[in-house]
């Protein structure tokens, strides 16, 4: 007998999909509401922020969520901590890129929008509907 590989998920069938859709949602809304309000540049701020939340979130979805089943148990804790590295990663990266390259930047259109994206994800289980009830 062989050792048998793991089912693989493909990433439009995550279970992260929604909650990373939603996430595309928050963060294109504010950056319009910041361009109306504030212009251009809080405009772009805003989205930069937004990108540097949902970008790692997504690498994150697509690294812990490829494996399923029983089987795949060992891959699944590797995947998850390959994934939350790869997300500390890239979101530094992501901010630093930011600060050296857009210039001018809005910061707090910057950490703002990166907030209000990630609170998406604290949210998720009010959001989805998946309130657990006692």
């Amino acid at each position: 007998m062989g050792t048998r590989k793991p089912d693989s998920l493909p990433f439009h069938r995550s279970p992260a999909i929604r909650l990373l859709l939603v996430q595309l949602c928050v963060l294109l809304s504010a950056a319009l509401a910041l361009y109306g309000l504030r212009g251009h540049v809080a405009g772009y701020s805003g989205v930069a922020g937004g990108l540097i939340a949902l970008l790692p979130n997504a690498y994150f979805a697509h690294k812990a969520f490829r494996y399923r089943g029983a089987r795949a148990a060992r891959e699944i804790v590797r995947s998850f901590y390959a994934g939350e590295a790869g997300k500390l990663i890239l979101t530094a990266a992501l901010f630093t890129l930011a600060f050296a390259g857009v210039k001018p930047l809005d910061v707090p259109a910057l950490f703002g929008t990166y907030l209000l994206t990630l609170m998406v994800s604290w949210f998720a289980p009010l959001l989805m509907g998946k309130l657990s009830r006692p």
